[in-house]
């Protein structure tokens, strides 16, 4: 019965649960966040939050390659801390700036705020051995 409530039938392996967070953070970044960005970008709609005080059109470019461009590193495991490190600056912004660390309410930075620590596990544990960053 220990066995059992331990789950030790399932195999150890940090090496999977970090491909299972690279895939899971940068594909639903990628797909639910930054694809829409992207979109918008090239059909000409540059309107954005500017809260670094840095303009509008930076602030979406930056988010951009941040949201899609490191989302892809990501999942592929290339250059993984660093990626992992814009990207928990990014919803950084979004939770602490933009969202006043609000976790509750209506609009609240719940998800930033669940981002922001998982790319914080990937910025310190970094990519695994499923990864192009192996060593």
């Amino acid at each position: 019965m220990q066995k059992f409530l331990r789950l030790e039938f399932i195999a150890l392996s940090p090496d999977l649960g970090l491909l299972v967070l690279r895939l899971w953070l940068g594909v639903s970044m990628l797909w639910l966040h930054g694809w829409g960005k992207l979109l918008a970008l090239l059909s000409g709609k540059l309107s954005f939050l500017d809260p670094l005080g840095i303009g509008e059109t930076p602030s979406f470019l930056l988010t951009i390659l941040a949201e899609v461009g490191c989302s892809v590193l990501l999942v592929l495991g290339l250059y993984t801390r660093l990626a992992a490190a814009v990207l928990a600056f990014t919803m950084g912004v979004a939770f602490f700036i933009v969202n006043s660390m609000k976790l509750a309410g209506n609009p609240n930075g719940e998800l930033a705020w669940f981002y922001f620590g998982g790319y914080l596990v990937l910025l310190f544990a970094g990519a695994g051995k499923y990864s192009i960053d192996k060593k």
